[in-house]
């Protein structure tokens, strides 16, 4: 399973979105939407955007419960 977090500084909404998925015991690889064309070009106005297995599964405000209909728990012990 590839997970990927488009991301970019400064976004609270995306430091949000990654603290929730670390919480469900998940560690995305992060992708900067300012530091590439193409995922500028796609996501620029829609990070956070999280990417399983290269489809878009959730973006924006994202919750804790989207992303464990999604992208489920890996049984971490943070995850409550």
């Amino acid at each position: 399973m590839s997970l990927v977090l488009v991301t970019r500084r400064g976004c609270h909404l995306c430091d949000e979105a990654l603290s929730l998925l670390r919480a469900l015991g998940h560690d995305p690889e992060l992708a900067d939407v300012d530091a590439d064309d193409r995922l500028h070009d796609l996501y620029d106005w829609r990070v956070p955007v999280v990417l399983l297995d290269d489809r878009v599964v959730a973006e924006g405000r994202i919750t804790r419960e989207h992303l464990e209909k999604t992208v489920g728990n890996s049984g971490s012990p943070l995850a409550d």
